[in-house]
């Protein structure tokens, strides 16, 4: 299948990617009993680019796509959602080469989730407008990457962590919590239209997915508003 093709190479790519960016992006000191880390959340970041990016774009190239969220699938919003299975299979091999289980298990988990739904949406060809409505979720990912490395090169006490801090909330409402919502309502609306072991993996990711998320963002607000 072209698209398991898509995945093997991205999980490739990032893996590559992962590998060369110490010497692209050198750690600060502050960073260096960390590298692997400091390494992890820059391909992170790398991806949350691309695909956040591409999610976008596939939606203003293809208006098809925001109509019929089960049939259509262009070719290059295909690739984006392969890619990601890539990128996440990826991290998940990361994580568990490099990372204690009691540190990592709820990304783990997340992952586990991401890659079923995706690669569900690779395989049947199907859902790729439902799954990149999710890759939207990717563009606050980028505010929260930079929001680690920023914390990884100790620059808390900066303006750009603070402006940070208030977009990453910003994106979290509008491209996270909102998200996830929508396609929670989608799943509902059009629960006769979804065969049932579909259905079943989508309502399980949101059931998932809504309160993590509602986790993360009370964390977020704790430690960068509350503090």
């Amino acid at each position: 299948s072209p698209g398991l093709l898509v995945v093997a190479g991205s999980f490739a790519a990032f893996r590559l990617l992962n590998r060369g960016l110490e010497r692209l992006v050198p750690p600060p000191p502050s960073a260096r009993r960390n590298r692997w880390k400091w390494r992890n959340i820059w391909t992170s970041l790398a991806h949350s680019v691309l695909s956040g990016g591409g999610a976008l774009a596939g939606f203003c190239l293809h208006p098809g796509l925001s109509e019929d969220m089960v049939g259509t699938h262009p070719p290059g919003a295909h690739s984006l959602v392969a890619v990601s299975v890539g990128y996440f299979l990826e991290d998940f091999v990361d994580m568990l080469c490099n990372q204690k289980l009691h540190q990592s298990w709820e990304l783990l988990f997340h992952h586990s989730v991401v890659i079923v739904c995706f690669g569900t949406a690779v395989l049947l060809h199907q859902y790729i407008g439902f799954a990149l409505v999710a890759l939207l979720v990717e563009i606050n990912s980028i505010f929260l990457h930079l929001r680690q490395i920023l914390l990884m090169a100790n620059l808390v006490h900066t303006p750009c962590y603070r402006l940070n801090s208030i977009i990453n909330l910003g994106t979290y409402v509008v491209f996270r919590i909102a998200t996830l919502a929508w396609m929670t309502r989608w799943l509902f609306l059009n629960r006769e239209n979804v065969p049932l072991a579909t259905y079943s993996i989508g309502t399980v990711g949101m059931a998932i997915m809504t309160p993590m998320n509602i986790i993360l963002f009370y964390r977020l607000l704790r430690s960068d508003f509350f503090k």
